[in-house]
Order: structure tokens, then C-alpha cells, then sequence
């Protein structure tokens, strides 16, 4: 049952699950943001960096799947969404501990089961928390507190990487990863004790959850989905691809930062204008954007260009993440949305494989510009089939605005 109690606007479950993904992003981005420069300064080429991010994420995405298929069933998320923060903050220390590539990918797999287990009920549960026709609204300010942390925590891993002995770089590497420890345990304590689980309708035997109750649309929204993943690789080499540049290592947490902060300025505003005229246009406008960044990273090596790029990629993002999931929660049925969230993120999961796979391939044997320009590709023809959704796919009534022509 919703709580009317409301914080800033909104719901009280709404606020303090976005405060709870804010400690922790705050957490995961001290560590994403340095850890390509730490896997190549301990001997990692970009295909193994490329492998890592693909095997982790694609494995945990599984998890994604049958954590939002038994919260369901059982009718809860939050004793889900428990044990997946609580792994990520018992795994981030240890990548102080690392010597070898092979280690991280180790590490970066139980983060990611963590995260797996966690996600499709979070969703739900904020899908479920949100009051009518807010849905966007709810999603915006989710994203909008993910990125504050994925601002904070590049800027807290900058400064250490200034004021430490740069003559050290181990030592300031161990000493970001034991940080970033600290805020992933607040976002649990946070979630432990301010959030409600919110009643849904369990689905009992007698009304078994099948995915096959889940509507075409929402099917065929999975296989744009899952081609444009297919060229939307690790931002890792986004990162690689900016530090070849000559910039010093310290600016690069600074610079992966001005993605994450434009993001975050433009998560509720779009969120709120796709509960207007519908989260279509606006995804299809993202995949454009998308296409653009990746295709002058291809073109380019100069790091004006790419701070540029990185701007753009903030707008893609609040674009994208937002809407997507507020269209997937508009397209699945109520006592769904957990199956229907964990199979939408086990697509993306499954497809970052070979995503990174490829790109990592191209990036060591092909040409660092060949890694983007396939991206850019692969998201130009998304876009294409995301026109073609908006024309020929019914879409629930808050979409109905798509009807004039695109």
C-alpha cells in the first residue's frame, strides 16, 4: 500500500530508494571511474577490459530476470534489493586486494550479481510507489539521484588521484576502493530503515507468472532494445579512448563526471515531459544522439572534441534510461512488472557479451575508430525500428500523442 507521506514532491518510498542508489552510485563511480586506468596499469589489454565488464554484466543479467520473476511470485522486492546493495558494499574493498585482471573480473561479478538481484525489484517497487500518471516523474528522479552519485563519486576519486603521490598510483587505486566503501554502506542502512516494501498482488498458482501474458509491443521493444545494446559497449573504452589522448590521469574522473552531471540536471525534466507527450519520441531521439557521440569518438582523437562527446552522452543518457523504463513500465501488466523489468534488464545484460566482445576485438585488431563507428551503426538502425514501433505498434493511452507524424 502507497504511503501519502511526501518528500520534495514525492513519495516517501520514491525519495529514499533514489538516496539509497545515491550513496551507492556515489560508491560504484569512485571505482568505474579509475578502474580502465587501473586495469591497463596492471597489464590489462582493451579486449580483457572488454571481457570483463561483457562477462560480468551479461551473467549478473540473469539474476535480473529471476529476482524480478520471484519478487512477483512472492509479492516483495525489498528483501531483494537488500541483499543486492549489501553485496556491492561488501565487494568494493577488495579490489584493493587486487594483483590481476582475472581478479577483477572475479570482484566485478559478485558486484554484478548484486546488482542483478536488486534491479527488477527496485524497479518494480518504484513503478509500484509511484502515484498515477507520475511513472516518468518517479524514474526522472531515480536517475536524477543515480548521477548526483555518479558526480560525487568521480570527484571524491579525482581528488584523491590529485592530492596522493602521483608517484604511487597503487597506493591511490587501494585508497579509492576502500573509500568508495563508505557510502555503499550508508545507501544499505538507508534502504534498511526508510523504505517500505509496497503490497502488490502476489501471483499465486492459480495465476501463474508466465512471460507469455506479456504483450507484443513490449516484445518487440526488447528487440530494439537488444540491437542497440548490441553497439552500446562498456564505457570503459570511452574512457580508454579519452586518456589516449595525453591528458593526465587525474582529469579523466573529472571528465567522465560531465556525463553523469548533465544527465542528472536533465532526468526529471525529460521524466516528467515523457509523461506529456509520450516516452517514444524522446527514445528515439536518444538512439540519434547516441549514434552522433559514438561516431566522433570513431573520428576523432582530440579531448575537446570528446568533452563535447560527453556532454552529448549525458543527454542520451537522461534520454534513454529514463524513458525506457517508464515505457516498459506503461507496457506490462501490474502484477507483471517484476517479471517484465528483470526480463527488459536481462536483455540488456545478455547483449552487453557481445557488445564488449566486439568492440574490445575491434579496438585491439582493427582500429580504435572501428570499435565506435559500429556502435554508432548499430544505434542508427535502433532508431529506425523505434520509428517504425511508434507508426505501427499500439502503444497505452499516455503514448497516444505519438499519433502525428515523428
Amino acid at each position: 500500500m502507497k504511503t501519502n507521506r511526501r518528500y520534495f514532491g514525492l513519495d516517501k518510498n520514491i525519495f529514499f530508494t533514489g538516496l539509497t542508489s545515491f550513496f551507492t552510485d556515489t560508491s560504484s563511480k569512485m571505482v568505474y571511474s579509475v578502474m580502465p586506468l587501473f586495469l591497463l596499469s596492471i597489464g590489462a589489454t582493451k579486449t580483457q577490459l572488454s571481457l570483463i565488464e561483457g562477462i560480468a554484466e551479461s551473467t549478473a543479467s540473469l539474476l535480473k530476470a529471476v529476482s524480478g520473476f520471484w519478487s512477483d511470485k512472492i509479492g516483495k522486492n525489498k528483501p531483494f534489493m537488500i541483499i543486492g546493495y549489501a553485496a556491492t558494499a561488501l565487494v568494493t574493498p577488495l579490489y584493493s586486494y587486487v594483483v590481476h585482471p582475472m581478479q577483477v573480473l572475479v570482484f566485478r561479478f559478485l558486484e554484478r550479481v548484486g546488482k542483478g538481484i536488486r534491479t527488477a525489484p527496485r524497479d518494480s517497487l518504484v513503478a509500484a510507489s509511484s502515484p498515477k500518471n507520475e511513472t516518468g516523474k518517479s524514474f526522472g528522479f531515480h536517475k536524477a539521484m543515480d548521477n548526483s552519485g555518479a558526480i560525487i563519486g568521480p570527484l571524491i576519486a579525482a581528488a584523491v588521484l590529485f592530492f596522493l603521490p602521483k608517484d604511487n598510483p597503487d597506493f591511490q587505486y587501494k585508497t579509492i576502493f576502500w573509500l568508495a566503501a563508505i557510502p555503499a554502506v550508508v545507501g544499505v542502512f538507508v534502504l534498511i530503515f526508510l523504505v517500505k516494501d509496497v503490497k502488490v498482488q502476489s501471483v499465486s498458482a492459480k495465476t501463474p507468472v508466465s512471460i507469455k501474458k506479456l504483450p507484443k509491443n513490449f516484445y518487440f521493444f526488447l528487440l530494439i532494445i537488444s540491437i542497440f545494446t548490441l553497439g552500446n559497449s562498456t564505457d570503459s573504452l570511452l574512457i580508454v579512448r579519452t586518456s589516449e589522448t595525453g591528458i593526465s590521469s587525474s582529469w579523466i574522473p573529472f571528465i567522465y563526471m560531465i556525463f553523469n552531471m548533465v544527465s542528472v540536471f536533465l532526468a526529471i525534466p525529460i521524466g516528467k515531459l515523457s509523461d506529456r507527450i509520450g516516452r517514444g519520441k524522446l527514445i528515439t531521439l536518444g538512439f540519434l544522439v547516441y549514434s552522433v557521440v559514438y561516431f566522433m569518438f570513431g573520428a576523432f582523437n582530440n579531448i575537446w572534441v570528446f568533452v563535447g562527446m560527453f556532454i552529448m552522452y549525458g543527454i542520451y543518457s537522461a534520454l534513454t534510461d529514463t524513458c525506457q523504463k517508464s515505457l516498459v513500465s506503461d507496457l506490462i501488466p501490474k502484477e507483471l512488472k517484476g517479471t517484465g523489468f528483470g526480463l527488459y534488464h536481462a536483455v540488456l545484460g545478455i547483449m552487453l557479451l557481445p557488445a564488449s566482445l566486439i568492440a574490445g576485438y575491434l579496438y585491439d585488431n582493427v582500429g580504435a575508430s572501428w570499435a565506435f563507428y559500429f556502435g554508432s551503426i548499430m544505434s542508427g538502425i535502433a532508431m529506425l525500428l523505434m520509428i517504425a514501433f511508434l507508426y505501427f505498434m499500439h502503444l497505452p493511452k499516455k503514448e497516444e500523442p505519438l499519433k502525428s507524424k515523428f
